[in-house]
């Protein structure tokens, strides 16, 4: 017996018992499990994504919108940008005391001019506290994927508390699914098979999360 016939064995007796014309929607699935692990209060739960957050390794900064400009060119200056690539949507009063070149997204923008960029600054659709979680879906203060995932420096601005869910289930019920949604949790980074930390795979070596209050 070939390993096709002993998979497709398994998939006819856990269907044995499945009336014949029945289709997924046909059959209710109970949607008991937990929304969110505690109740928690609007400074409790940014707390959670902020230690969550550093966990995996991320920088943490927290800022009111008057001194946010300031805050964000010193990130940059700190890490020696001479270019950061802005979406289009992004409020212009966030960048306008940095000294870096600002660059903009653009659809002819090749991979390799993405990676000549020093950092890129966005927004996020949506921070998930219990897994430190930020998650983009391409809206305007975003821009599309490749840009949060080629440059080595990612600055993120997340709106606190707005922006701050409790779970996964809360903010799957924010995002839609027809949206390329890129989801973060720390700056980019594997281990090979003895263990050993590679950073910036996939993704930016450096991740800083400002949290906004506003």
């Amino acid at each position: 017996m070939s390993s096709r016939d002993v998979v497709l064995a398994r998939v006819r007796r856990a269907l044995a018992d499945v009336p014949r014309g029945e289709g997924p929607e046909d059959a209710p699935v109970p949607r008991d499990y937990l929304r969110a692990h505690g109740s928690r209060t609007d400074e409790e739960r940014v707390a959670l994504l902020a230690e969550n957050l550093a966990e995996y390794r991320a920088l943490v900064h927290h800022s009111d919108t008057n001194g946010l400009a300031a805050l964000i060119a010193r990130l940059l200056d700190e890490h020696g940008a001479r270019s950061v690539l802005v979406p289009p949507g992004l409020d212009p009063s966030w960048t306008a005391a940095a000294d870096s070149t600002r660059i903009h997204d653009r659809t002819a923008s090749t991979a390799r001019e993405l990676d000549a960029v020093d950092s890129v600054v966005t927004g996020c659709a949506v921070a998930i506290a219990e897994t430190g979680t930020i998650v983009l879906d391409g809206s305007p203060d975003q821009g599309r994927r490749r840009i949060s995932l080629v440059p080595d420096h990612h600055i993120c601005v997340v709106r606190v508390p707005d922006q701050v869910v409790d779970s996964v289930p809360q903010a799957l019920e924010r995002l839609d699914p027809a949206r390329p949604l890129t989801w973060i949790s720390g700056p980019s980074a594997t281990s090979d098979i003895e263990l050993d930390r590679v950073e910036g795979v996939h993704g930016p070596r450096k991740l800083e999360v400002v949290l906004l209050s506003e």
